[in-house]
């Protein structure tokens, strides 16, 4: 039993489901009290957050994460209970293991170890912790990062502890993510009975070429860093339930994964050229997710290569696939912002689970990074 096993176990023990934190900030603004960190709570709305920091000097290391887990889903399918934490055959079983509170646990027990053996490291390190990164995210890192700005304090770089890796801790890195937008498109008809269309205009059967048209777009091809971008239709949803009546609009919901070639404005543009080309009559509405983020070299993807190679005996892989983090909040700050994390395999799963070992190197490369960054 390690110092990390030990407390993923506490994390992953608290019925955290988003935005509840359950105590685990408390739990670990506690151990880095102890480091000679200064938290700071930062409550918004129903939401908890806190900023801790080390030092009062740039430049500025900051762990990034979040103490929410998302529901459990049926109990009576997992293994064990997702917040009775058990080890079996070298993983440990619970809800957050992997996502994320196995990390959160790495980057305390690293930084414990890390300052007993360097209390005059140069710079700061800092912590950015939320409870609302698995919910509506607007309350959490976003409403953290603005305080920060606010007062002009500045991370250098940001390594958040998203599960990164595939096959082995840390052979996968994110140093970047696509952006995300959604639109919600209502086309309108004219409702009546289907023995009489003539009298009625169905939207589902107008907005059909539009839609053939929309998923034939290339968006674009992507570039050395980012794969194409992607269009996805999520719902459609019309009718009474009835089968004998026309239905009167036609209700579509849909996201784009976009590139650094491409930019929601264009998207916007491209989707309005289209509906005013089928003359449909509409209203449509947009949510941004997230703008596309890209950390291609710097002295954080160094560290985390040197780190990787060390500890774990294997070079890493950047990527920036998946789906959207909150890093997507942080970099438009002007940090270097990086993912890593233990295996995705069962995040969001029943019995998700982390190797009880992949805890212990996780915490080493963590460590070695903020040697790396912070010792002279």
């Amino acid at each position: 039993m390690s110092d990390t096993l030990d407390l993923a176990i506490d994390l992953i023990s608290r019925e955290s489901v988003t935005p509840e934190d359950a105590g685990c900030q408390e739990t670990m603004m506690n151990r880095l009290a102890a480091c000679g960190f200064a938290n700071e709570n930062l409550r918004f709305d129903d939401v908890d957050n806190f900023w801790s920091r080390r030092g009062t000097e740039a430049p500025v290391f900051c762990f990034a994460g979040h103490t929410d887990v998302v529901p459990t889903g049926p109990l009576d399918r997992w293994g064990s209970h997702p917040f009775k934490p058990e080890i079996r055959d070298g993983m440990l079983y619970g809800r957050g293991a992997a996502d994320m509170k196995g990390s959160l646990a790495a980057m305390i027990t690293a930084t414990e170890r890390f300052v007993a053996n360097h209390p005059d490291h140069k710079g700061s390190i800092a912590y950015l912790i939320t409870s609302d990164e698995e919910g509506p995210s607007i309350n959490g890192t976003v409403k953290v990062v603005e305080t920060l700005e606010a007062r002009n304090e500045k991370m250098d770089w940001c390594l958040v502890g998203e599960p990164s890796s595939t096959q082995h801790v840390g052979d996968v890195v994110k140093n970047g993510r696509r952006g995300s937008h959604n639109a919600r498109l209502v086309v309108k008809g004219k409702q009546g009975h289907v023995a009489y269309p003539h009298l009625a205009k169905n939207p589902v059967h107008l907005v059909t070429p539009f839609l053939n048209d929309l998923v034939s777009v290339e968006w674009d091809q992507g570039n050395d860093h980012f794969p194409p971008t992607t269009f996805q239709i999520s719902n459609i949803s019309a009718g009474t339930g009835a089968t004998n009546v026309i239905p009167g609009t036609c209700e579509i919901l849909f996201n784009w994964r976009y590139s650094t070639e491409t930019n929601h404005h264009k998207l916007e543009r491209t989707v309005k050229e289209l509906l005013e080309k089928h003359g449909l009559d509409y209203e449509i509405d947009w949510t941004l997710s997230g703008m596309p983020f890209l950390t291609a070299e710097g002295e954080l993807v160094d560290a985390a290569k040197v780190a990787i190679k060390e500890i774990a005996g294997y070079d890493t892989e950047l990527s920036t696939s998946g789906g959207t983090s909150d890093g997507r909040f942080i970099a438009p700050t002007g940090a270097q912002v990086l993912e890593l994390g233990p295996l995705n395999a069962t995040i969001h799963q029943l019995n998700e689970c982390v190797s009880v070992e992949d805890l212990d190197t996780l915490s080493a490369v963590y460590e070695r990074m903020l040697e790396e960054l912070l010792i002279n």
